[in-house]
């Protein structure tokens, strides 16, 4: 696979300009910033979160970690992290572990981090561990057209 059907149905449907590119297979997106020479804070990573019944994607910089309680509290609503096969469940042309961090072709809500946003240039899993989908930052912006933004993370390191 290179990238998921769905994604890759859900850019052309809008036009969305972006390159694949390959690299030698990496289990964590902070690992495919490595494998493909790029700066962590620009591969997007999503991190799937249940809220109630419903279903929510974080998204942030893999050189980033999630602040789960500063995201409770910028959205007012618990939240947990979904459940591996909750995950599987949702994005089920994805490889296990490689979720691109688009949940809108996929019907789940969408919360960018700022610091995502200032990014000129994204990277992110294209659904397997060997290709990640580059593109500029405005077109990742519409990739998420009803995103919600706010600060929820902090580097790791």
């Amino acid at each position: 696979m290179t990238i998921a059907p769905t994604l890759h149905r859900y850019m052309a449907d809008r036009g969305i300009q972006y390159d694949l590119i390959p690299h030698e297979p990496a289990m964590t997106s902070l690992g495919a910033a490595h494998a493909g020479h790029i700066p962590s804070d620009r591969v997007a990573k999503g991190v799937m979160l249940s809220k109630g019944q419903d279903y929510m994607l974080a998204v942030m910089p893999a050189s980033h970690h999630l602040r789960l309680s500063d995201l409770k509290t910028e959205l007012g609503q618990e939240l947990r992290l979904a459940s591996e096969d909750e995950i599987v469940q949702v994005f089920r042309d994805c490889d296990r572990g490689a979720i691109p961090p688009v949940g809108s072709c996929y019907g789940i809500d969408v919360i960018i981090d700022d610091d995502m946003d200032r990014q000129q240039d994204v990277y992110f899993e294209a659904g397997d561990h060997a290709t990640l989908v580059h593109m500029k930052g405005d077109e990742f912006a519409r990739l998420n057209p009803q995103a919600q933004h706010g600060s929820f993370s902090e580097p790791k390191y």
